[in-house]
Formats: C-alpha cells, structure tokens, sequence
C-alpha cells in the first residue's frame, strides 16, 4: 500500500510542477503531455472516497477543514487590497471564505486569482461525494458516462450552462474515475477503450481548434476524453516509487504552491513589462520561471505551514526535514562507596 501512495504522490507532484510551468510558459503541449487538473481531480476523487469509506459523512468536514485556510490565507492579503483599490463591498465578497461561486476580483487580483476556480469546483465536488458515491458503486459504468454524455451535449448543443455544471460536467468523469481507483475498477486495463478515448479526443481537437491552436483547456470536449485515456493509463498501475523528500514538499505543500503561484507570475509579468526585460522567448521565459520559482519557494515557507496545522500535522517551516536535536550528555555514573569522601559517610 505504500508503494500504491508514493506513487499517487508522484503523480499529485508532477501535476503541481507542470501547473506552475504552463502557466508560466503557456506551452499548450503540456496539456496534452499531461493533462494535470484532470488527473488532480481523479487523485482527489479516489482520496475522498477512501475517506467516506473511513468517516462517512465527516469526510466532508475533514476536507474543508485541510481546504479552506489555505484560501483564507490568500484572501486576508488579496481582499483588503481589493477593497483599497475600489472594490464595492458586498454579500459577495464573503464568497472567499466559502467560494460557492466566483467571488468578486478587482484590478491585479481579477488576473492574479483566476485559477481559483479549482477550489470552487472543489468544493462542489466534495459536497456532492457523499450522494454520488453510493450512486457510483451501484452502476460505475452510467455513473461515469454521465458527466461525459453532458458535456457532450453541452457543446454539440452549444449551451451555455453556469460555469460550475459545465465544469461538474468537464471534470467530473476524472473525479468518478478516482472512485473508480480507490474501489480497484482501474487494474484491468481495456487498451481498446484507452485507445477509443484517445483517438476522440484527439479528432475532436483536431478539427475544433481553439483560440490558441490545440490547448486541450480551450477545447473541452477533447479535454474530457484525452484525459480519460490518460487517467486509465495513470491509475491503472502501481509501480514501486522510493519515498523522496521532494514528494514530501511538493504534497504537503501543493495548495499553498497552486493558490500562489499565478499572483506570482502575473507580478513578474508586470515587472519585467514595466523594466523592459524580455517576457517571451528562451530567455524570458527561463528568467521568469526561474524567480517565480524563488519567490514560490518563500511563500511557501512564510505561509505554507497553514496547511500543516488544517492536516493536524507537526508544524514545519520544510516538510520531510527531521528537526534536529541537541546531543544530550549521559548522567554521570555515581562514584563507587570505596572512593566517596568520608564525610559521604557520616552520619548527619
């Protein structure tokens, strides 16, 4: 079993990587090479199942309570800048201590927050868990197929839902597969149905282009099925991967890095913009992702620890790092009753 978490936290680490280097190249391969939110909400559809199984209906508190500090850490810097900066105060702005729905964003912060729709989604998916999951092992197969025939019909039909049911629709198939893994549905692997939703996905793509050419984000439909293909190839094994310190960092702080790293990049975008350094090319984009790299790394350390105490874990500025402790010198063995001072032995 240990093992099977290794490398389930490998895969959680390499989608936080390659989160942070798409947003900060906007290399559209990467979405295709690997298809990261997706398979952050497969991982985290099989963790919540393995936690309804465990508490029941408790596992909901338990994934807001490890959920939502994080966010409010973020919120205590972005929301009284905000409102500094003109934003109208309203009931909406208390959205970012819950985000049902996009919360109100203002100025720098409406680019710098954008990829929080990930905890919104979230966060429905979590609430939804306890009623789709027995729903799910009653008939995996159409439980899985609905969010991806409703996608389907959304775009065929070119509706215009809300944007969370169109993203319920977008990621749910991923999050019912991580059911799929946490219950063993995934070991026996169909390479004709791999096949089948690699090939859609791709001609679906192919001949529906989106602004930015084959970024599978800007393509859902082919988005949904390409990472299909991908999560059954993904979870469908369970190769032996040696603990590392940096899976350690990288999971235990995964949150803190995804929720801070575009308002880092945005605010070196802006930098290297207003001091005439280059943004795009080799160059650039090597200089940009390497200080954005340096500045992560502090936010992690300043306010990473947030996510140790929402874990109820040991408080620690670099996870994985053993705190070192002092040598402690033995007691001194007495001295034997022949070589004790005779007063010793008087009596008082």
């Amino acid at each position: 079993m240990r093992s099977r978490n290794q490398y389930l936290d490998l895969l959680r680490a390499v989608a936080t990587v390659r989160v942070v280097v798409y947003h900060s190249t906007g290399w559209a391969a990467l979405t295709i090479v690997f298809p990261a939110m997706s398979v952050m909400f497969a991982l985290a559809g099989s963790l919540m199942a393995a936690s309804l199984d465990r508490y029941g209906p408790w596992a909901v508190e338990k994934r807001l309570h490890r959920l939502l500090p994080s966010m409010w850490v973020l919120a205590a810097v972005a929301v009284p800048s905000m409102l500094t900066a003109g934003l109208v105060w309203d009931w909406r702005v208390l959205l970012w201590a819950f985000p049902l729905e996009d919360p109100p964003a203002t100025g720098f912060w409406l680019e710098g927050l954008a990829a929080t729709w990930y905890l919104r989604d979230f966060l429905w998916f979590v609430l939804l868990s306890p009623l789709v999951l027995p729903l799910f092992r009653r008939a995996p197969l159409v439980a899985v197929l609905v969010p991806y025939v409703a996608l389907a019909v959304i775009t065929v039909a070119g509706l215009a839902p809300p944007q969370v049911l169109r993203d319920l629709a977008l990621y749910g198939g991923a999050w019912l597969l991580g059911f799929a893994h946490h219950d063993g549905l995934l070991k026996r692997r169909r390479w004709w149905l791999i096949g089948a939703l690699a090939v859609a996905g791709a001609a679906w793509a192919l001949t529906h282009p989106g602004p930015r050419g084959l970024d599978l984000n800007d393509i859902p439909l082919a988005n949904a099925l390409w990472s299909a293909a991908f999560i059954l190839v993904a979870l469908g094994v369970s190769p032996m991967v040696r603990p590392r310190r940096v899976l350690t960092v990288l999971n235990s702080r995964a949150l803190t890095i995804y929720l801070w790293h575009v308002p880092l990049i945005v605010a070196v975008a802006r930098f290297a913009g207003w001091a005439g350094l280059p943004i795009f090319g080799w160059v650039g984009i090597g200089w940009r992702l390497a200080v954005v790299a340096v500045l992560l790394s502090m936010v992690v350390l300043a306010v990473g620890w947030v996510e140790d105490v929402a874990a109820g874990r040991r408080l620690t500025l670099v996870p994985g790092v053993a705190a070192r402790r002092m040598p402690v010198s033995p007691a001194p063995a007495p001295a034997p009753a022949q070589l004790r001072p005779a007063s010793d032995s008087l009596p008082s």
